[in-house]
């Protein structure tokens, strides 16, 4: 079978990045997606829109063919379960899903147009063509897969946190699809239709006895807690973790890891090559490769790209920040309005509401974030930004564009941007927005 992508290049604010370099469970999106199909296709072709395809000649579209934009999430039990009901068909297919599926509406419609309403679905660009000499001829029908959603989170909070419904949790899809256009999108593909999904299935694998039967073995065997044991906590090699550390799973730690002592992993996945020192607390976060993660320093719900590090005492908190970027010491990321408003971010020169009770911020690549800050809920710092401490700065209450970052105050000193110059020739609008 051969895979046809659709590059989508449209760069997501603040990382002046496309979706497809963006890290979706410690991979690049295009790494995810290509781990997800190669058990299913052998070659790929690459393509700007789908109406090019068309161009292509008849000998390289031959045979089975999978389209997809290079924008979109897919994990591997959506990818089969539309791959098998596509192949029953026997006809060209899409991607559907239900208008009452609750992990669509809530978490993937908002701030995008990749999945959409065509008639009585919703549909994404994801295609299958039993011989892709078809493409333009025949019209693809509609396979609406089941995402399977359940509500898993936090209950029973108090009723201000949560607009009088007293209840505070995601509708986590067991078969996850995305269209990633924005940064919320990576948090939720992180986090809600990632950590969570993962959970999920693990939690409904403990349905089945013979693998509940395996769990309480290794358990016992380890002479560690349920949760800690083997079966639910995947580790790499060469990786030290202190006889204190408190792990629990599902937990996948990398390769050449250091768990210092007193640190508290829980239904996390951490990186290779990362380093997480005494009292450090995680939970339902991704720390990519190379990270580092000092004393103190808490996760929660949080994504941490490549090459991050997080000084102590800092706390994240539904947050998701760029690769080879420095936070301070003593920094604190809210993630809930205490008017109890809803939670908007910008999204194509917009304010749009995200429909989630609580989110954090983000920032982006090749950011310094010096020592002291509190960061309000639903903001953007941009890449490259550096920002010092300062009486008249220690509150970051809105959006903070590379323009305002405080480096530009001293030239020469060795901060050299990355991601800037060149994007904002050709995308004005992202400064712009970020300015807002």
């Amino acid at each position: 079978m051969k895979k046809i992508i659709i590059r989508d290049n449209t760069l997501i604010p603040p990382f002046h990045e496309p979706a497809r370099d963006l890290r979706i469970m410690n991979k690049p999106l295009w790494l995810f997606q290509r781990d997800v199909l190669s058990p299913y296709c052998q070659e790929e072709v690459e393509c700007s829109s789908f109406e090019s395809i068309l161009t292509f000649p008849a000998e390289i579209i031959a045979g089975e063919v999978v389209i997809y934009r290079d924008n979109l999430y897919f994990d591997d039990a959506l990818f089969k379960a539309f791959i098998t009901e596509a192949k029953k068909l026997g006809r060209p297919a899409r991607l559907a899903l239900s208008p009452k599926d609750e992990a669509i509406i809530r978490h993937a419609l908002p701030l995008q147009e990749g999945i959409r309403r065509v008639g009585d679905h919703y549909v994404a660009d994801l295609y299958y063509y039993p011989d892709g000499t078809a493409i333009g001829r025949e019209q693809p029908q509609p396979v609406v897969i089941d995402t399977m959603p359940r509500e898993i989170g936090y209950y029973w909070v108090p009723r201000y946190m949560a607009n009088e419904k007293r209840e505070l949790g995601y509708m986590v899809p067991l078969r996850a699809v995305l269209s990633i256009e924005n940064w919320v999108h990576i948090f939720i593909a992180n986090v809600p239709f990632g950590l969570f999904s993962y959970g999920a299935r693990i939690e409904a694998q403990l349905d089945n006895f013979p693998f509940m039967l395996k769990v309480l073995w290794r358990s016992l065997l380890e002479r560690k807690q349920f949760l800690s044991s083997s079966a639910l906590v995947s580790v790499g090699k060469n990786t030290q973790i202190d006889p204190a550390a408190i792990i629990q799973g599902p937990t996948i730690i990398g390769d050449n890891v250091t768990i210092g002592p007193g640190v508290v992993i829980n239904a996390s996945l951490v990186g290779n090559n990362v380093n997480i020192m005494q009292g450090a607390q995680l939970m339902l976060s991704v720390v990519g490769d190379g990270s580092y993660v000092p004393f103190r320093t808490a996760l929660f719900m949080t994504t941490l790209m490549e090459n991050s590090m997080v000084a102590q005492n800092t706390c994240l908190q539904a947050c998701v920040i760029g690769r080879d970027t420095f936070i301070g010491a003593g920094n604190t990321f809210t993630d809930f309005n205490l008017l109890a408003k809803p939670l908007k971010v910008w999204h194509k020169d917009e304010l749009l509401d995200i429909g989630l009770p609580v989110i954090g911020s983000c920032v982006g690549h090749n950011c310094r974030i010096g020592s002291g800050h509190i960061v309000y809920p639903a903001r953007m710092i941009d890449s490259d930004v550096v920002l010092f401490a300062k009486p008249e700065q220690t509150i970051i209450t809105k959006n903070v564009s590379y323009e305002e970052s405080d480096h530009h105050g001293y030239p020469n000193q060795g901060h050299v941007a990355q991601y800037h110059d060149t994007d904002r020739q050709h995308h004005p609008t992202l400064t712009q927005q970020l300015a807002k």
